[in-house]
């Protein structure tokens, strides 16, 4: 919408509508909402994932595992194709008792069974999948903060013009009432 035509819905106007009023009225207020919603919702989600991720691996720790049989191959991918170049495989550790325990998890391509590689426990002593490190944590926070800030600015875009269709609705109704008004006003009687 030009500024001339938001500018003069605002002054006193006899031709001004009640919908030209509202449409100017719904012009500013999604104009300040597009400047301030999408970026708040984007900063506040990207916050709240990049805080998810920080303490799932705070009671984690690391030990030393060795690979009991050689991981299946990825046929078609390479270590650079694949998620992270890394493929489940059994390893066995040693735990904090003093147990020897085997178990399932990602481990780097290439590797064959007897060499060693780090795995991750939980403060139970289950296995778990390796740490999001900073730099992944901050890198899906900003990918999930931009969609999240899209989404929102969709969202008030589309609200705005399902707005504008109701208002033009409402409009046309008004002229086609004022038409026919006219139409029987100018349209000679006839008896």
């Amino acid at each position: 919408m030009p500024l001339q035509t938001i500018r003069r819905s605002w002054r006193h106007n006899p031709l001004r509508r009640g919908t030209d009023v509202a449409e100017a009225w719904m012009f500013l207020v999604t104009a300040v909402l597009l400047v301030v919603l999408p970026l708040a919702a984007g900063i506040m989600t990207a916050g709240a994932v990049n805080a998810a991720t920080r303490p799932e691996s705070h009671g984690w720790k690391s030990v030393s595992a060795t690979l009991t049989a050689d991981p299946p191959a990825r046929i078609g991918l390479n270590s650079a194709d694949s998620a992270g170049g890394r493929v489940l495989a059994t390893v066995r550790w040693t735990a904090t008792n003093g147990t020897v325990r085997t178990g399932e998890t990602a481990v780097a391509q290439g590797l064959r069974a007897g060499d060693r590689t780090t795995a991750w426990l939980d403060r139970h002593g289950s296995l778990v999948r390796t740490p999001v490190t900073s730099e992944d944590a901050v890198v899906q926070g900003i990918a999930v903060g931009v969609v999240t800030a899209s989404g929102t600015a969709l969202l008030i875009l589309g609200v705005n013009r399902t707005g504008s269709v109701l208002l033009n609705r409402r409009r046309y109704a008004q002229w086609e009432k004022d038409w026919a008004a006219a139409d029987s006003a100018w349209r000679p009687r006839q008896t």
